[in-house]
């Protein structure tokens, strides 16, 4: 394989790091922490900047995307990723253990690869495969790791520390990150993260509209989310009355259904 060049992810990484303690600091200290969120004055700070940027460049940008690029192209870039999405899935399907979701996102990936031209085509679905849809963050999660606080990065979006940290193992061993032609590769990462922002364009619209406070709804909305997929959607029953904490302990895995899955 061809080995990453870290730097520009460190530097990055140190900086952020930088920024990140020193809104903390100033924020934290007077205001009550929840259990979830407790780096929330840092986090809505975070928000308001990804705001600012999103809204004036990224968001922009996506628009004109849904609203001009032909609808097959999209959907082609749009399977493309999740064909490698399904390749990851079902890694963490055989790290759960969950043998049925591991052979149909197998099945999956050598039908669209091999026939899809490369993932363009989801032939696999059109076939009424299913997708898995498991990531290392759900995996840690079944694992028992707790999923930490609530973290809101801009431009990135909300997370927690264990999906995070599920996040960075898979940006490292993305297969784009190891193509050699460097145009190329980061192409295809902005192809990537023009076609993640595109595909939230509405629920960012239904955000905006339905709440009053769309910082504390995305946070609501993000951890029920998780939590309902760590648990194959049979989450147990959250133990406050506004279903706004889902989740502190850790994961685990989820009771069989019907099917026992």
């Amino acid at each position: 394989m061809i080995p990453r060049r870290p730097v520009s992810v460190q530097s990055l990484g140190g900086g952020l790091g930088a920024l990140a303690l020193a809104a903390l600091l100033a924020g934290c200290a007077a205001t009550p922490m929840r259990a979830d969120d407790p780096f929330e004055p840092a986090n809505r700070v975070s928000y308001k900047v990804h705001e600012v940027v999103d809204g004036n460049f990224v968001k922009p940008i996506a628009q004109a995307y849904v609203d001009y690029t032909p609808k097959p192209i999209q959907k082609a870039i749009g399977n493309f990723f999740g064909n490698i999405d399904d390749v990851f899935s079902v890694i963490n399907d055989f790290l759960q253990g969950k043998l049925d979701k591991a052979g149909n996102d197998m099945g999956r990936v050598m039908l669209n690869t091999g026939f899809g031209i490369g993932g363009l085509i989801d032939i696999a679905s059109d076939a009424g495969i299913p997708k898995g849809n498991e990531d290392f963050g759900q995996t840690l999660g079944v694992w028992g790791f707790p999923q930490g606080p609530y973290l809101f990065i801009p431009l990135f979006g909300p997370t927690t520390v264990r999906d995070g940290s599920g996040s960075l193992v898979r940006i490292y061993l993305g297969p784009i990150g190891y193509l050699p032609d460097v145009p190329l590769r980061n192409t295809l990462y902005g192809l990537g993260g023009l076609d993640a922002r595109a595909s939230v364009l509405g629920a960012q619209k239904l955000a905006e509209q339905a709440a009053l406070d769309p910082y504390a709804f995305i946070r609501r909305a993000y951890l029920q989310r998780r939590q309902y997929l760590v648990y194959d959607g049979h989450p147990p029953r959250p133990k406050d009355d506004d279903g706004d904490a889902p989740e502190k302990n850790g994961g685990g895995k989820a009771p069989p259904d019907k099917d026992g899955k």
